[in-house]
Protein backbone atom coordinates (compact mmCIF):
# COMPACT_ATOMS: atom_id res chain seq x y z
CA UNK A 1 0.00 0.00 0.00
CA UNK A 2 0.98 3.53 -1.03
CA UNK A 3 0.61 5.54 2.26
CA UNK A 4 0.73 8.39 3.81
CA UNK A 5 2.81 9.05 7.27
CA UNK A 6 2.52 12.48 8.55
CA UNK A 7 5.04 12.53 11.37
CA UNK A 8 5.66 14.91 14.72
CA UNK A 9 8.05 15.53 16.40
CA UNK A 10 5.88 16.58 19.57
CA UNK A 11 2.29 16.59 19.60
CA UNK A 12 -0.84 16.53 22.32
CA UNK A 13 -2.20 13.02 21.06
CA UNK A 14 -1.87 11.13 17.39
CA UNK A 15 -5.40 10.51 17.29
CA UNK A 16 -6.63 13.80 17.42
CA UNK A 17 -4.94 14.60 14.80
CA UNK A 18 -6.08 11.82 12.73
CA UNK A 19 -9.43 12.71 13.45
CA UNK A 20 -8.82 15.65 11.88
CA UNK A 21 -7.49 14.29 9.13
CA UNK A 22 -9.93 11.59 8.81
CA UNK A 23 -13.00 13.95 8.69
CA UNK A 24 -11.21 15.78 5.78
CA UNK A 25 -11.38 12.61 3.92
CA UNK A 26 -7.79 11.09 4.99
CA UNK A 27 -7.43 7.94 2.65
CA UNK A 28 -7.40 4.45 4.41
CA UNK A 29 -4.23 3.85 5.90
CA UNK A 30 -2.92 7.35 6.87
CA UNK A 31 -0.78 7.35 9.46
CA UNK A 32 0.23 10.01 12.28
CA UNK A 33 2.53 9.30 14.56
CA UNK A 34 5.17 11.51 17.08
CA UNK A 35 8.31 11.21 18.69
CA UNK A 36 6.49 12.35 21.68
CA UNK A 37 3.00 12.48 22.76
CA UNK A 38 2.17 15.36 25.57
CA UNK A 39 -1.35 14.55 25.96
CA UNK A 40 -1.52 10.50 25.28
CA UNK A 41 -4.23 8.50 26.63
CA UNK A 42 -5.63 4.80 26.77
CA UNK A 43 -8.78 2.89 27.55
CA UNK A 44 -11.12 4.88 29.65
CA UNK A 45 -9.47 8.04 29.06
CA UNK A 46 -6.51 6.95 31.19
CA UNK A 47 -3.08 8.73 30.65
CA UNK A 48 -0.43 6.79 28.24
CA UNK A 49 3.16 7.13 29.50
CA UNK A 50 4.58 9.04 25.95
CA UNK A 51 8.65 9.60 26.64
CA UNK A 52 10.39 11.07 23.68
CA UNK A 53 12.22 9.33 21.34
CA UNK A 54 11.44 5.74 23.29
CA UNK A 55 8.35 4.54 21.90
CA UNK A 56 6.38 4.13 18.84
CA UNK A 57 3.34 6.16 19.16
CA UNK A 58 0.60 6.43 16.21
CA UNK A 59 -2.80 6.14 15.21
CA UNK A 60 -3.56 4.50 11.93
CA UNK A 61 -7.00 5.99 9.64
CA UNK A 62 -9.12 2.56 8.68
CA UNK A 63 -11.93 2.57 6.30
CA UNK A 64 -12.97 -1.37 6.18
CA UNK A 65 -16.72 -2.16 5.64
CA UNK A 66 -17.87 -2.96 9.15
CA UNK A 67 -20.89 -2.25 11.28
CA UNK A 68 -20.14 0.08 13.99
CA UNK A 69 -21.33 -2.68 16.21
CA UNK A 70 -18.13 -4.61 15.10
CA UNK A 71 -15.81 -1.82 16.28
CA UNK A 72 -14.82 -4.28 19.36
CA UNK A 73 -13.28 -6.54 16.86
CA UNK A 74 -11.30 -4.51 15.19
CA UNK A 75 -9.40 -4.05 18.37
CA UNK A 76 -9.19 -7.64 18.70
CA UNK A 77 -7.50 -7.48 15.22
CA UNK A 78 -4.98 -4.62 16.25
CA UNK A 79 -3.80 -6.75 19.19
CA UNK A 80 -3.26 -9.34 16.70
CA UNK A 81 -1.08 -7.18 14.36
CA UNK A 82 1.30 -6.17 17.25
CA UNK A 83 1.50 -9.55 18.22
CA UNK A 84 2.44 -10.97 14.78
CA UNK A 85 5.18 -8.21 13.89
CA UNK A 86 6.76 -8.55 18.10
CA UNK A 87 7.61 -11.83 17.23
CA UNK A 88 8.37 -11.56 14.16
CA UNK A 89 10.83 -8.68 14.72
CA UNK A 90 11.90 -9.71 18.49
CA UNK A 91 11.75 -13.25 18.31
CA UNK A 92 9.76 -13.49 21.43
CA UNK A 93 6.33 -14.04 22.40
CA UNK A 94 3.71 -11.63 23.41
CA UNK A 95 0.71 -12.18 25.12
CA UNK A 96 -2.72 -10.84 24.32
CA UNK A 97 -5.75 -9.62 27.20
CA UNK A 98 -8.55 -8.57 26.42
CA UNK A 99 -10.00 -6.19 25.56
CA UNK A 100 -6.69 -4.20 24.52
CA UNK A 101 -3.30 -4.80 26.14
CA UNK A 102 -0.35 -6.94 24.60
CA UNK A 103 1.65 -8.09 27.42
CA UNK A 104 5.33 -9.79 27.79
CA UNK A 105 5.46 -12.33 31.00
CA UNK A 106 2.80 -10.37 32.28
CA UNK A 107 3.81 -6.65 31.70
CA UNK A 108 2.26 -4.40 29.58
CA UNK A 109 4.12 -3.62 26.47
CA UNK A 110 1.20 -1.85 23.84
CA UNK A 111 -2.07 -0.45 24.65
CA UNK A 112 -4.81 0.05 21.79
CA UNK A 113 -7.31 2.29 21.14
CA UNK A 114 -10.31 2.30 18.77
CA UNK A 115 -12.57 5.39 18.16
CA UNK A 116 -15.00 5.86 15.06
CA UNK A 117 -14.74 9.25 13.37
CA UNK A 118 -17.82 9.16 11.03
CA UNK A 119 -17.43 6.70 8.06
CA UNK A 120 -13.23 6.02 9.57
CA UNK A 121 -12.19 4.10 12.13
CA UNK A 122 -9.16 5.34 13.92
CA UNK A 123 -6.60 2.88 15.34
CA UNK A 124 -4.54 4.13 17.77
CA UNK A 125 -1.24 2.18 19.25
CA UNK A 126 1.08 2.99 21.66
CA UNK A 127 3.83 0.67 21.94
CA UNK A 128 6.59 0.48 24.83
CA UNK A 129 10.25 -0.31 22.49
CA UNK A 130 13.10 1.28 23.63
CA UNK A 131 12.48 2.69 27.38
CA UNK A 132 14.76 1.32 30.25
CA UNK A 133 12.48 2.33 33.43
CA UNK A 134 9.15 3.38 34.19
CA UNK A 135 7.64 5.94 36.66
CA UNK A 136 7.15 4.55 40.13
CA UNK A 137 3.38 4.15 39.54
CA UNK A 138 4.43 1.68 36.20
CA UNK A 139 7.48 -0.38 37.06
CA UNK A 140 5.59 -3.05 38.40
CA UNK A 141 2.44 -3.71 35.43
CA UNK A 142 4.70 -1.98 32.44
CA UNK A 143 7.81 -3.23 30.01
CA UNK A 144 9.31 -2.34 26.72
CA UNK A 145 10.76 -4.45 23.73
CA UNK A 146 14.38 -3.43 25.10
CA UNK A 147 13.66 -4.36 28.43
CA UNK A 148 12.63 -7.74 27.41
CA UNK A 149 15.28 -8.25 24.74
CA UNK A 150 18.58 -6.69 25.96
CA UNK A 151 18.42 -4.38 22.68
CA UNK A 152 17.55 -1.46 20.73
CA UNK A 153 15.32 -1.79 18.30
CA UNK A 154 14.37 0.72 15.16
CA UNK A 155 10.62 2.38 15.74
CA UNK A 156 10.86 2.94 12.27
CA UNK A 157 11.23 -0.64 11.00
CA UNK A 158 8.65 -1.51 13.37
CA UNK A 159 5.97 0.75 12.24
CA UNK A 160 7.06 -0.55 8.63
CA UNK A 161 6.20 -4.42 10.25
CA UNK A 162 3.00 -3.08 11.88
CA UNK A 163 1.19 -1.34 9.52
CA UNK A 164 0.73 -3.91 7.03
CA UNK A 165 0.15 -6.35 9.73
CA UNK A 166 -2.69 -4.11 10.55
CA UNK A 167 -4.01 -4.19 7.13
CA UNK A 168 -3.79 -8.00 7.07
CA UNK A 169 -5.72 -8.29 10.21
CA UNK A 170 -8.73 -5.78 9.71
CA UNK A 171 -8.99 -7.47 6.34
CA UNK A 172 -9.37 -10.78 7.94
CA UNK A 173 -11.84 -9.36 9.93
CA UNK A 174 -13.44 -7.67 6.84
CA UNK A 175 -13.37 -10.80 4.28
CA UNK A 176 -13.34 -14.08 6.63
CA UNK A 177 -15.91 -13.02 9.34
CA UNK A 178 -16.02 -12.50 13.68
CA UNK A 179 -15.10 -16.02 13.64
CA UNK A 180 -12.08 -15.99 11.49
CA UNK A 181 -11.18 -12.89 13.42
CA UNK A 182 -12.20 -14.17 17.14
CA UNK A 183 -10.23 -18.04 16.26
CA UNK A 184 -7.18 -15.70 15.61
CA UNK A 185 -6.89 -13.84 18.80
CA UNK A 186 -7.71 -16.72 20.87
CA UNK A 187 -4.44 -18.83 19.76
CA UNK A 188 -2.64 -15.65 20.70
CA UNK A 189 -4.30 -14.93 24.21
CA UNK A 190 -3.76 -16.98 27.34
CA UNK A 191 -6.72 -15.17 28.72
CA UNK A 192 -9.75 -15.94 26.25
CA UNK A 193 -10.25 -19.51 27.96
CA UNK A 194 -9.79 -21.47 31.54
CA UNK A 195 -7.86 -18.01 32.82
CA UNK A 196 -9.06 -17.61 36.33
CA UNK A 197 -9.31 -13.31 36.35
CA UNK A 198 -11.23 -10.70 37.90
CA UNK A 199 -12.62 -8.07 36.05
CA UNK A 200 -14.12 -5.06 38.02
CA UNK A 201 -14.56 -6.82 41.27
CA UNK A 202 -15.89 -10.23 39.51
CA UNK A 203 -14.27 -12.94 40.04
CA UNK A 204 -14.43 -16.10 37.85
CA UNK A 205 -12.51 -18.32 34.69
CA UNK A 206 -12.70 -17.02 31.40
CA UNK A 207 -14.85 -19.17 28.85
CA UNK A 208 -14.16 -17.88 25.47
CA UNK A 209 -15.49 -14.69 23.47
CA UNK A 210 -18.59 -14.22 21.96
CA UNK A 211 -19.60 -13.16 18.13
CA UNK A 212 -19.56 -9.68 19.06
CA UNK A 213 -15.63 -9.68 20.83
CA UNK A 214 -16.82 -9.62 24.23
CA UNK A 215 -15.39 -11.93 26.88
CA UNK A 216 -17.16 -14.72 28.17
CA UNK A 217 -17.36 -14.73 32.64
CA UNK A 218 -18.05 -18.20 34.35
CA UNK A 219 -18.67 -16.36 37.62
CA UNK A 220 -17.57 -18.11 41.07
CA UNK A 221 -21.07 -18.72 41.58
CA UNK A 222 -21.85 -20.73 38.17
CA UNK A 223 -23.43 -18.02 36.21
CA UNK A 224 -21.94 -17.34 32.84
CA UNK A 225 -22.26 -13.99 31.90
CA UNK A 226 -20.86 -11.41 29.08
CA UNK A 227 -18.17 -8.62 29.81
CA UNK A 228 -18.51 -5.61 27.63
CA UNK A 229 -15.92 -3.37 29.23
CA UNK A 230 -13.71 -3.63 32.17
CA UNK A 231 -10.07 -4.04 32.64
CA UNK A 232 -9.53 -7.66 33.45
CA UNK A 233 -6.45 -8.92 36.14
CA UNK A 234 -5.14 -12.51 36.43
CA UNK A 235 -5.42 -14.13 39.96
CA UNK A 236 -3.46 -17.08 41.58
CA UNK A 237 -5.14 -20.45 41.08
Amino acid sequence: MNRQIIWHKTIDTTMREAARLAAEGAAAGTIVGADEQTAGHGRLGRAWHSPPGEGLYFTVILRPQLAPQQLPLVTLALGCAVHDAIQLLCGIYADLRWPNDVLINERKVCGILTHLEGSAILAGIGLNVNQESFPAGLAAIATSLKIETGREHDRRVLLEFLAPSIDTQVNILARAGADALIRHFAVRSTYVERKRVEVEGVRGVTAGLTPEGFLRLRRDDGELVTIHAGGVRPLED
